[in-house]
C-alpha cells in the first residue's frame, strides 16, 4: 500500500494562517462533495466532523505540525 505524507511545520503566525487556510478548503471541498453524494449519511457527518475538529484546532494559532497522509489501497475500486 503505497503511502504519501506531507508535513508542514507550524511555528509562526504565518504558518498557522497557511494551515488554517489549508484546512478550511479541504472542509469546504469535503462538505459540498458530501451534500452532493451522500447527503445525510453517517459516513458523510463523521467525515465533515472530523475536518471541523482539524478546523477549528487550527484557529487557535498555536505552534504545530499539521501533517496530510494519503494512503492508497491496493486492489481496491470505487463503489458507485
Amino acid at each position: 500500500m503505497p503511502t504519501h505524507e506531507a508535513s508542514f511545520e507550524i511555528d509562526s503566525k504565518t504558518d498557522s494562517y497557511a494551515a488554517l487556510r489549508i484546512l478550511e478548503q479541504a472542509y469546504d471541498a469535503v462538505r459540498e462533495e458530501s451534500r452532493s453524494v451522500r447527503e445525510g449519511t453517517d459516513d458523510a457527518d463523521e467525515l465533515l466532523q472530523a475536518f471541523r475538529t482539524l478546523r477549528e484546532a487550527s484557529k487557535r494559532r498555536t505552534p504545530g505540525r499539521l501533517t496530510i497522509t494519503y494512503e492508497q489501497y491496493d486492489d481496491a475500486e470505487f463503489e458507485d
